[in-house]
């Protein structure tokens, strides 16, 4: 039966990319993927929900924590992107493929990319399909998810406003929910995705989709998030005293 699932999602998200990728050429812009990641997992969250129609409120109230991130992400990316050029690490992968760039790119940015999100959704496709859940486990999750929530659209916001001050240029934001947290956004969005695997635990045999939150987590923490962010900082002064007093992800030091 899961396996119906992953079939499904597999086929949805290649279309998904292969769509994203077509419009990216046109536009010869590839920082839509990150407008358009959100969206992915909502999509296949949404076409499982409806393929299977599980029994039980716990799949529609997976479904919709998946749309309440997915939406705020995406909305967020939009605005933060809005009238920039292409981000440079697209713009540089693209010269560095050679000829067969269009091939290239196509297969280890965005099909990986969808493959990742098949397997961080995991949990919630678990959920969609199986259905029923019951007990504490699942207000426990959503409690995780929320303060996740909060974290990163908190985290977010703080930032954001803090880009937007000429004043602020060069320096490091430090205060607010970033004086807990190098990056209280990421540390949210962590959060979010073990909120839905504890939830998942309330259905059998869903502690078999750990993999999903493991992967975002490893990616935040050892690939794409925080080591790519804080190797552009390392040589600021600033930041390395920042780095001294403030922990990485845990905000352990309240």
């Amino acid at each position: 039966m899961f396996s119906s699932t992953l079939v499904l999602a597999v086929l949805i998200v290649f279309w998904y990319m292969l769509a994203l990728y077509l419009t990216a050429l046109v536009r010869r812009d590839n920082s839509i993927l990150d407008i358009a990641w959100g969206p992915g997992f909502l999509i296949i969250a949404l076409a499982t929900l409806w393929w299977h129609e599980p029994d039980g409120i716990l799949p529609l109230i997976a479904t919709v924590l998946v749309a309440v991130w997915a939406l705020r992400l995406a909305v967020h990316i939009l605005m933060r992107n809005w009238g920039r050029a292409e981000d440079w690490r697209y713009a540089e992968l693209r010269r560095s493929q050679g000829r067969w760039w269009v091939l290239r790119i196509f297969v280890s940015v965005f099909l990986s990319q969808g493959l990742l999100i098949i397997l961080i959704s995991l949990p919630v496709l678990w959920m969609n399909t199986f259905g029923g859940g019951t007990g504490w486990l699942i207000w426990l999750g959503a409690l995780v998810w929320l303060k996740g929530f909060i974290w990163e659209t908190v985290g977010d916001y703080q930032l954001a406003r803090f880009l937007k001050d000429p004043a602020n240029h060069g320096h490091i934001l430090t205060s607010g929910l970033w004086r807990y947290s190098r990056h209280p956004n990421y540390f949210g969005e962590l959060l979010q995705w073990w909120g839905l695997w504890v939830m998942a635990l309330s259905v059998p045999g869903g502690w078999l989709t750990i993999l999903g939150p493991l992967t975002i987590t490893f990616l935040l923490t050892k690939v794409s998030g925080v080591p790519m962010l804080e190797s552009k900082q390392a040589a600021s002064p600033e930041f390395r005293q920042y780095a001294k007093r403030t922990p990485a992800l845990i905000p352990w030091k309240l």
